[in-house]
């Protein structure tokens, strides 16, 4: 019997997943969470075989939330259940420990399949988290800029808008956008501050 933990913030989720597995002889949900702290909690103590885990929560998110699992309870397998696939939502919740990335849209089917996969210690992604990890791979190491991700990030940090931006470098403003998605999906962010920051942090802006 696999013992199945299920944290999300959202009662209705919880509630839709519950049903889902009620009548499922060999997966039994033992516990539930509405956010990342208290979902360590409950998978310690109810001693949860795979834990169904959503990435956004107020308080300890789902990346949190795993990496801590991972090392107070490695025998819980992390299984990451949300909307987002994002890069920059995928790689941090990967390198976390999580042993499988889904959607929300996955069909029960799927989602029984890949919890028992989890509960054998197989990895399981969807589709679109697959092309981003594929698509790292085939890239420079992460937070490496091109020169010109570089003069975007440095236009941004100096206050520039995206029309500016593109202003200054003589290129398209959709071009802008697409070289600061680049850029958060590198830096491991999500939005035009953090990369100001973690852009300062790592010594690439003056």
């Amino acid at each position: 019997m696999i013992r199945l933990v299920v944290v999300d913030d959202h009662p209705i989720v919880r509630g839709g997943l519950r049903d889902t597995f009620a009548d499922i002889e060999d997966i039994v949900v033992v516990g539930e969470a509405g956010d990342g702290a208290e979902g360590i909690e409950r998978a310690k103590l109810l001693a949860a075989d795979v834990v169904l885990m959503d990435l956004r929560m107020p308080g300890m998110d789902g990346v949190a939330a795993t990496a801590a699992l991972r090392k107070s309870a490695p025998s819980a397998r992390v299984l990451i259940l949300t909307t987002f696939d994002s890069e920059s939502d995928v790689l941090p919740a990967i390198e976390a420990g999580a042993i499988g990335y889904l959607l929300k849209d996955a069909l029960p089917d799927e989602l029984m399949r890949a919890v028992r996969a989890a509960a054998r210690g197989e990895s399981v992604l969807a589709p679109s988290v697959t092309q981003h990890l594929m698509g790292q791979v085939r890239r420079p190491r992460a937070g490496t800029l091109t020169d010109r991700e570089k003069e975007v990030l440095q236009l941004v940090a100096n206050g520039s808008s995206n029309r500016e931006a593109a202003t200054a470098l003589f290129i398209g403003e959709a071009s802008i956008k697409t070289h600061l998605q680049h850029i958060y999906d590198k830096l491991g962010v999500r939005d035009r501050a953090s990369a100001v920051a973690e852009g300062y942090r790592r010594r690439l802006l003056t």
